[in-house]
């Protein structure tokens, strides 16, 4: 998969301190969640290294004719303006049905209060208007890709002149 030019700076600025990155690493440039509002909320998240998980429906996966992630992919994450705002590395993918996901990986996730209760809540919500969007219905037994990462590049802050 090609990097998109709105990724590229980064992905060369992580590259160059890396000495060299395998582009066949590059798995996605994308942003979190379904809306505006989300995708810089939850990035934000990201970057102050509270979210360190995701979830997504293995069916969505699937449809869109991706593989689910693998343990060293990288991808870039973006905010709602499509600007990037750091390099994330798939540490470790986990399928299981929605109702199996337990209290410890919804506090990874790092959503809300953290809680396995706001997380149900959150991704009954999140997974039924993605399931209506594509004419499927929600299931709590739907098998979930519960991906954990890491940042490994985000860049500088600008400093404050």
């Amino acid at each position: 998969m090609a990097i998109p030019e709105n990724a590229q700076y980064i992905w060369s600025a992580y590259s160059t301190a890396q000495g060299g990155i395998d582009e066949a690493r590059f798995y996605e440039a994308f942003s979190f969640g379904d809306s505006d509002a989300m995708a810089d909320e939850l990035g934000q998240l990201v970057l102050a290294g509270v979210k360190r998980a995701t979830a997504g429906s293995v069916w969505s996966y699937e449809s869109s004719g991706k593989a689910i992630p693998k343990r060293g992919d990288l991808s870039v994450v973006m905010d709602s303006k499509g600007r990037a705002l750091c390099i994330i590395e798939t540490m470790q993918v986990d399928v299981m049905a929605f109702d199996q996901v337990c209290a410890e990986f919804a506090a990874t996730e790092g959503e809300g209060d953290g809680s396995l209760a706001y997380w149900r809540e959150a991704h009954l919500a999140y997974f039924t208007r993605e399931c209506e969007r594509s004419g499927r219905n929600f299931s709590s037994s739907m098998a979930i890709a519960c991906e954990r990462f890491k940042v490994v590049y985000a860049p500088p802050a600008p400093s404050a002149a």
